[in-house]
């Protein structure tokens, strides 16, 4: 059986009380300020209101005798004629058959990406965030590469300006090279399109009798790991054990070979000194 809620309190009942004064005292004075700013705005008295009246109505007029001139009319014409045009030759494509295929196609990439996306979004917000943290480490450096990029930029700039003035002034040759190419390449298209008709076909077909096969070597491939799972954690276990019994070995054995280099050193450094005194031998022992 549900309870019945206990009633408010009289401390309750009083402090929502002062809270709803609190606000629409506030709400009031929100209010209040709102009305004294647009009295004192368009007030005739203190001429701020006139002044600002005045203004809207010189510009607006002014925007009328813009928008009344030829050239404005003419620019307006082209917008709407523009819009026009790509309404009723963009409308056809929506209904167009050639649409279904593609809308099929974003369909199919559509329900076949979210998986993906859903199963690797946890991957991709960790690497944002490394990347973040990556650039902000690297923060000091942004300066001297956007630096660099801009003397590249300018570097690169007489080189592209001279190039297109080549290519402008080799216009001819340019139209003459792209005719040759056409001319040499349309008889080739049919012949590759039959050819990659055929190349998909055999391809198709390769896939087709290896998927099989493949299957059975990716199944066997994972039996055989599973099988030889305790071995393979057992090499791994046997490899940092030995690892972190070396590591002692290896840290003596270099500090070693580092008291051996400095003691060779002092003795190299006393020897071709020149304020060496004679006689005296420097020898240094290892500890």
């Amino acid at each position: 059986m549900a309870t019945i809620p206990s009633l408010p309190s009289r401390d309750d009942v009083l402090r929502m009380a002062r809270n709803t004064t609190d606000i629409t005292g506030q709400l009031l004075d929100t209010a209040g300020n709102i009305t004294r700013i647009a009295i004192n705005t368009f007030d005739p008295r203190d001429g701020s209101g006139s002044e600002a009246l005045r203004v809207l109505r010189e510009t607006t007029a002014e925007l009328a005798e813009a928008s009344e001139s030829p050239q404005a009319q003419e620019a307006f014409y082209r917008i709407v004629d523009t819009l026009m045009r790509l309404g009723t030759s963009g409308a056809p494509l929506a209904v167009h058959p050639v649409s279904e295929p593609a809308q099929a196609l974003l369909a199919a990439l559509g329900d076949s990406l979210l998986p993906v996306l859903d199963a690797v979004e946890p991957a991709v917000e960790e690497f944002a965030a490394a990347l973040g943290d990556l650039v902000e480490a690297a923060s000091p450096l942004l300066p001297a590469a956007a630096g660099l990029a801009a003397g590249a930029l300018l570097a690169l700039t007489p080189v592209i300006r001279a190039a297109a003035d080549v290519l402008e002034e080799s216009n001819p040759e340019l139209r003459r090279i792209a005719d040759a190419l056409t001319a040499a390449l349309a008889p080739l298209l049919p012949f590759q399109v039959a050819l990659a008709e055929r190349a998909a076909a055999a391809g198709a077909n390769v896939v087709r009798t290896t998927l099989a096969p493949l299957a059975d070597l990716t199944e066997a491939a994972a039996a055989t790991t599973k099988a030889a799972r305790p071995v393979l954690v057992a090499g791994e276990e046997i490899l940092v054990f030995g690892l972190e019994h070396l590591q002692p070995l290896l840290m003596t054995s270099a500090s070693r070979a580092g008291r051996f280099a400095r003691a060779a050193a002092v003795r190299v450094s006393a020897a071709v000194s020149p304020a060496a005194e004679r006689g005296v031998v420097v020898a240094v022992t290892p500890v």
